[in-house]
């Protein structure tokens, strides 16, 4: 059986080979199917040529477009931390510096603090072309509020009466401050005078409500202002008149509220009341600054009995047999007197000035104190700054808030001799020297001038970079004398020059043609070499003048005691 099935199919073979047709390859000879069977896809044909499109969006590129999103958003987040973190740095520097420049009360809130400190920065800082007394104002009047509301940083204010006190053309009189302590106190004073500076040279300012711009008054289109001032080149429209109201409170409200408030000490209203006695005199209300000065005069002698008074009642001289006069006497009677002599009161000005001269010659010299100087051998100071000490130190006064400064002498009692007194005694020179030159006295008022300079110079090299005081009395004292003493000399030299060309006759004939050209020949006299002294002496002393303290950076003010 199985070999009959074998035998058939070999004879069925050949018949079946030449019945298949010879295949063809298609697929690979062409590149395209013949047949519309199959669509035929972009995407799944080989690209043969450019006009073909390209598949760019693959699932790789994908990913790689996705992750770097991802590092360019975590780049991006990165930078601006960095970038805040370095502003708050800096930021936090700037305000330890501020504080440790321009104490502030520990009591007070963070925002009234911050607001105080760069008020009073603002009259000091180098980055600003003209100090910005808007914003000075603006921030010292904000911190008078918040110290002033009771439900911020005013808690135990009380009134002085029942409602309060209101005063005519002035506003609400001040509050009752004895329960808060002594930085608060002082801290709310140095506001109110901050505020009062910035009304006074806001005086002449007025803003416009519309664009809420300020402007002086004197640019004010309106009626009252017929010839407007033009205004700079780039600057904004000139307002009208309809449209402006006062920039700024009258420096009366807040010298006034310092007058009436009650927790002030005697010296702080004393100077307020100068304060406000000489922007009386620069508005020449002449009455109502000697009233001021009257005042000032009072409070200064407040704590003083009747019958130890130091100088006359009426001509307001030093007597010589009297107590020796406290700080607050001496200063009230100085500005008292100047303000007589810019009055042309020259004779009751210049006794007075005479007394008061005589009365700090008088004074005791300083004396070094027992407390003062350690029973025991001080250790010699390491040179090397890494001690544990110093270390220690450093970093007390990082982690540490720097404390507040201790409250400043009362003035009650007399001053000693000290190199500030000296200064003092110097600037009373100058004065006694403009007065006396006024007076047609020329030669001893240039000879007072000249004596106020020489000490003033003298005191001014004998002091110490600490004593900042001194040295600013001392330095406004020598610029003032070596400016008048200067102005003294020239005129008296022209008038010496115009004189002898008066008495000396020219030689030489007509025209200069013979025998001459008509010139003669002058020698210096007396004044021109007083003149060519004082340019040497103001020459020499711009050194002196000009000599400025090594700024303390932020970061450096951390390192310093």
């Amino acid at each position: 059986m199985q070999r009959h099935i074998f035998f058939r199919r070999l004879l069925l073979l050949p018949s079946l080979k030449s019945k298949t047709p010879t295949p063809t390859r298609l697929l690979i000879r062409h590149a395209q199917l013949a047949s519309q069977a199959r669509p035929q896809l972009p995407f799944l044909s080989t690209p043969l040529a450019r006009s073909h499109q390209f598949r760019y969006l693959t699932t790789e590129r994908k990913r790689w477009l996705v992750y770097e999103v991802y590092l360019g958003f975590k780049y991006t987040v990165y930078l601006w931390a960095i970038v805040g973190c370095s502003v708050i740095a800096y930021w936090s520097v700037q305000q330890e510096w501020l504080e440790r420049k321009y104490p502030t009360p520990h009591e007070w809130g963070f925002i009234t603090r911050l607001r105080f400190r760069i008020a009073k920065w603002g009259p000091d800082r180098t980055d600003w072309v003209e100090t910005d007394w808007v914003v000075i104002g603006e921030y010292a009047k904000n911190v008078v509020e918040r110290l002033e509301d009771r439900d911020i940083d005013g808690a135990g204010l009380e009134d002085l009466a029942e409602g309060g006190i209101w005063i005519d053309g002035i506003g609400e009189a001040g509050y009752d401050i004895t329960a808060k302590s002594d930085p608060w106190r002082r801290g709310y004073y140095e506001a109110l005078i901050l505020g009062a500076k910035a009304a006074e040279q806001l005086d002449d300012q007025v803003v416009d409500k519309t664009r809420h711009l300020v402007f002086p008054a004197n640019t004010v289109i309106g009626p009252s202002n017929p010839n407007p001032k033009p205004i700079p080149f780039g600057s904004e429209k000139a307002p009208l008149e309809e449209n402006c109201e006062r920039a700024y409170d009258e420096p009366e409200t807040f010298y006034m509220r310092i007058l009436t408030t009650r927790g002030f000490s005697s010296k702080q209203k004393m100077d307020a009341a100068l304060a406000y006695a000489s922007w009386l005199d620069f508005k020449n209300v002449t009455e109502a600054a000697a009233r001021m000065y009257d005042w000032a005069l009072s409070l200064a002698s407040e704590n003083v009995p009747a019958t130890d008074v130091p100088y006359d009642q009426g001509s307001y001289v030093l007597q010589d047999t009297a107590r020796a006069p406290s700080t607050n006497i001496l200063d009230a009677l100085t500005a008292l007197a100047a303000h007589k002599a810019r009055n042309e009161d020259i004779s009751t000005a210049l006794p007075i000035l005479l007394s008061i001269l005589r009365a700090r010659r008088s004074l005791p010299e300083p004396s070094a104190k027992a407390s003062d100087t350690p029973s025991y051998k001080a250790e010699k100071p390491s040179d090397s700054p890494w001690t544990v000490d110093n270390v220690l130190n450093t970093v007390k006064r990082f982690a540490a808030p720097p404390a507040y400064p201790p409250p400043p002498s009362s003035g009650e009692s007399p001053p000693v001799r000290d190199a500030k007194e000296r200064c003092e005694e110097a600037a009373l020179n100058l004065y006694i020297g403009e007065i006396i030159y006024a007076g047609r006295g020329r030669e001893d008022g240039l000879a007072w001038t000249r004596e106020a300079v020489d000490l003033a110079e003298e005191q001014l090299h004998k002091l110490t970079p600490s004593d900042t005081d001194a040295k600013q009395t001392c330095k406004e004292c020598l610029s003032s004398g070596l400016e008048n003493w200067a102005k003294m000399a020239a005129r008296l030299a022209r008038e010496e020059r115009e004189k002898e060309a008066q008495n000396t006759p020219t030689t030489g004939t007509w025209f200069g043609l013979w025998g001459g050209d008509g010139r003669r020949e002058t020698t210096a006299g007396r004044w021109a070499a007083e003149e060519a002294v004082v340019k040497e002496r103001t020459r020499r002393a711009q050194e002196a003048l000009d000599e400025l303290q090594a700024p303390n950076t932020p970061l450096g003010s951390l390192f310093s005691v």
